[in-house]
């Protein structure tokens, strides 16, 4: 698997509808025109490739990058359903958090507290529950967990 650059000619297909996303139906293009633009702005989306297939299987992003803090927050990851519960996302993230530490020493992650699959992959991967918090979607409030990943030593 690799990752690259997310830019306007990339499948916008690659993401599927998933009821435990903050938004069921960003599948919808008037739906996910605005997420997909809002990705290709904030220049740190990206593109995840099957290498072996050369096959696009998901999406992931940098985001809120606080250079006085040292942080970033990584995620709007979305993998193929045959993905899924799988090895992808904690290759995807192990790909990600090293080129993060090039800049950062704390790495962010929000999980809907509705997604319990999520949740796992986050510990998984070894992220750490910091702190819950609210957030005001456009059609409801959402509950979502923040968990981190500190820099590792090694990185230093």
């Amino acid at each position: 698997m690799y990752c690259r650059a997310r830019g306007e000619a990339d499948p916008k297909s690659s993401f599927l509808s998933d009821r435990l996303r903050p938004c069921p139906t960003r599948y919808q293009e008037s739906v996910f025109h605005h997420w997909f633009n809002e990705a290709l702005a904030s220049k740190g989306a990206l593109i995840v490739i099957d290498r072996s297939h050369n096959q696009v299987i998901g999406s992931s992003r940098y985001y809120e990058f606080d250079e006085k803090k040292r942080e970033v927050t990584i995620g709007y990851t979305f993998l193929a359903r045959d993905r899924w519960g799988g090895e992808t996302n904690r290759e995807l993230k192990h790909l990600m958090l090293p080129h993060a530490f090039q800049w950062v020493d704390t790495v962010w992650f929000n999980v809907d507290s509705q997604n319990v699959r999520s949740q796992r992959a986050m510990e998984k991967i070894g992220g750490r529950l910091s702190h819950r918090a609210i957030r005001q979607l456009t059609d409801r409030t959402q509950e979502y967990l923040l968990y981190k990943i500190d820099k590792p030593s090694r990185f230093d």
